[in-house]
């Protein structure tokens, strides 16, 4: 039988890419080569659709095809970037009559959300083979589109998600839409001359950057609303009908996700507004131009689960939007509610406090039964960042806390004599007390009065029983982990490997290279009231839902990966706890011997910083309170117990209701 008379009697079908063929003669006593299916010039296709670079593309028009193609493409496309499809050979059908004849379809896949569905369809392209046995595809432009014609361009059009609320402990209502205020010049209300005076004056009643504002407004759109600020409904620090009553002033109502107030854990919890152009870019389509995202904190890193999935119509139409058909359409997904371990009652608590110090400063609460964050409210005087969770301190004497546990683990116990002189020299560095250490406290005295007094000089002294090695492992026993993966942005602690002499000595006290964030130091005195080591959580991660990394780089570098710490024992946690209450019975923290509730355990904390002749103290306190683990922390002050004191006593007469 002849080549031409075996083409003439054989159908062939294609799928994904492979072949079948059926001969409907019988009797063949042979038969020549099989001739080149269609399934090389099908997958170049599918290739240069995917990726749409045409230039080898298997087109019957050649170079002109391959023009049209990738001109057409990028026009019909264009509208729903940064999507691009994957598309696939689904079957390739050689015609039973004319196998110079075969037909692909291409399935289709467009991921044009963070869902598990995707916007799927298939279109067919007609192939034929010329006499070199060369298969070639007919252009058209219904093959990226079903039915798509030449002229139209496929567009999108959302719908926005409702956004979720962040919830707290008990699933109390921390952040939901509230009334706000956009104020702005309305350009459409003054003429062009008068542009820039009335965007100063406004800025000037607002205390904002007037060059900055006026050039905002100039450079707008004739017809454009420029919005100085936003003030949340019933906020008495701005007057809005004197505001309006300036030129071209207006005010626009509206509602934003905010928290009960503005300074409510705001460094935690973030911003929302509109997204921003960084934002958009690296959505991957998820975010528009005029979508609400996240700016920050939490509202940013959780943004995904917070916004939802925006409700998506995909259409074809000619490009001045006549004859609009649609292919794809899916309802918004509204967001998933993120929940934190927040108390809204001592997060206001909190947040009172701070309110009355200048200096950067912090207040952290934690459950130590749990882990949970109960509070974390960060000082005005930290310019917005979240001093409670993410600021590097030294933790002065809160950390002989610390450095008591190495001790213990070293043989001594609370009531092993230790020598506390009024200086000690290492290696020609001289130490001392606090100014106003009792020098009745001086000479030989018991772990328990050395820590109760603070006596600097004791801890330096024995150094050598717990060197820097334990002193790391003590702090990670402690929940002074460098490497903890908390769910957001957060900094507990480090303990430098490298330090000897001086360095350690400075390190026995909390002082030198150490560092710790007031949420650390809170996790060292719940550690010690739970028993065991505690892990702070302040995000409750949603069924199904990814934790993200936080979208900051917040964390600092540890100072080098150490060994798993050793666990915290009952034993070791009742003792410290034992030292810690002789702090309130007789050494420096007296004045919470009265505060109602269970009995109180702390720890002060003093740390020099600066440059010799310029010393200044960041201060701490620490406290344990039945099932409440408080750290207090100011930048700048006199001492733990006479700054940092008084604001504890403060919050935990608060938190007693």
């Amino acid at each position: 039988m002849s080549f031409a008379g075996e083409r003439a009697v054989a159908g062939r079908r294609l799928v994904g890419g492979g072949i079948a063929l059926v001969i409907v003669a019988a009797g063949l006593t042979g038969c020549s080569a099989e001739p080149p299916d269609p399934t090389s010039a099908t997958e170049a296709l599918a290739a240069a659709l995917t990726s749409g670079d045409f230039t080898k593309a298997p087109f019957a028009g050649g170079t002109a095809d391959v023009t049209a193609a990738t001109d057409i493409r990028t026009s019909a496309y264009e509208g729903l970037a940064p999507w691009e499809p994957t598309v696939t050979v689904v079957s390739t059908t050689v015609d039973e009559q004319d196998e110079d004849v075969a037909t692909a379809t291409l399935g289709f896949t467009w991921d044009v959300d963070d869902s598990d569905s995707d916007w799927t369809y298939e279109t067919h392209a007609k192939l034929a083979r010329d006499d070199e046995d060369v298969w070639h595809v007919t252009w058209s432009p219904a093959l990226l589109a079903p039915d798509l014609v030449a002229g139209e361009v496929l567009g999108v059009e959302r719908s926005r998600a409702e956004r979720a609320n962040v919830l707290g402990a008990n699933g109390a209502v921390i952040v939901e839409p509230r009334r706000v205020h956009r104020v702005g010049i309305d350009k459409t209300r003054l003429a062009a001359p008068e542009q820039d005076a009335a965007a100063r004056e406004l800025a000037r009643q607002l205390g904002v950057d007037a060059d900055a504002y006026a050039a905002k407004v100039v450079g707008a759109g004739e017809k454009a609303f420029v919005e100085a600020i936003t003030i949340r409904d019933g906020d008495t620090g701005y007057d809005i009908p004197v505001l309006v009553g300036l030129p071209g002033v207006i005010e626009v109502p509206d509602t934003l996700p905010l928290a009960p107030t503005r300074q409510f854990a705001r460094p935690i919890l973030g911003t929302v507004g509109p997204a921003t152009a960084e934002i958009i870019e690296k959505s991957d389509g998820a975010v528009s131009a005029g979508d609400l995202a996240g700016l920050s904190g939490l509202q940013r890193q959780y943004d995904a689960q917070l916004r939802g999935l925006p409700g998506l119509t995909i259409t074809a139409a000619q490009a001045d939007g006549a004859a609009k058909r649609q292919l794809y359409a899916v309802e918004a997904t509204p967001g998933t509610p993120l929940t934190t371990t927040l108390d809204v009652r001592l997060q206001e608590a909190a947040e009172s406090v701070v309110a009355t110090v200048g200096p950067a400063n912090a207040i952290v609460a934690l459950r130590p039964s749990t882990g949970d964050v109960l509070a974390a409210a960060s000082g005005v005087g930290g310019e917005g960042m979240s001093t409670a969770t993410l600021g590097q301190f030294a933790p002065g004497s809160t950390f002989k806390v610390v450095s008591a546990l190495a001790l213990l683990r070293s043989g001594l116990t609370a009531d092993s004599d230790t020598t506390c002189p009024a200086t000690v020299s290492v290696d020609g560095r001289s130490f001392s007390n606090f100014p106003e250490y009792p020098t009745d406290k001086l000479g030989t005295i018991p772990l328990r009065t050395a820590f109760a007094h603070s006596c600097n000089t004791a801890f330096i002294s024995a150094r050598e029983q717990a060197n820097q090695d334990a002193l790391i492992d003590a702090a990670g026993s402690l929940g002074l982990d460098p490497h903890a993966t908390l769910g957001f942005p957060a900094f507990l602690g480090d303990v430098p490997a490298d330090s000897d002499g001086t360095d350690h000595a400075a390190s026995m006290i909390g002082q030198g290279r150490v560092l710790a964030s007031p949420l650390g130091m809170a996790t060292v005195a719940a550690s010690v009231a739970k028993g065991s080591t505690v892990l702070p959580r302040l995000v409750v991660p949603a069924e199904g839902v990814t934790t993200p990394e936080p979208s900051e780089e917040d964390s600092a570098e540890p100072s080098e990966t150490a060994p798993p710490a050793a666990p915290l024992t009952a034993d070791e946690a009742a003792t410290l706890k034992q030292l810690m209450r002789g702090v309130v019975t007789e050494g420096g923290a007296t004045f919470l011997q009265d505060v109602p509730g269970d009995e109180v355990a702390a720890k002060t904390g003093t740390a020099q910083f600066g440059e010799a002749g310029n010393l200044q103290n960041h201060v701490w306190m620490i406290a344990i309170q039945g099932d409440l683990a408080v750290a207090v922390f100011v930048d700048v002050g006199e001492y733990g117990s006479t700054t940092a004191g008084p604001l504890l006593e403060q919050f935990l007469r608060a938190a007693q209701g």
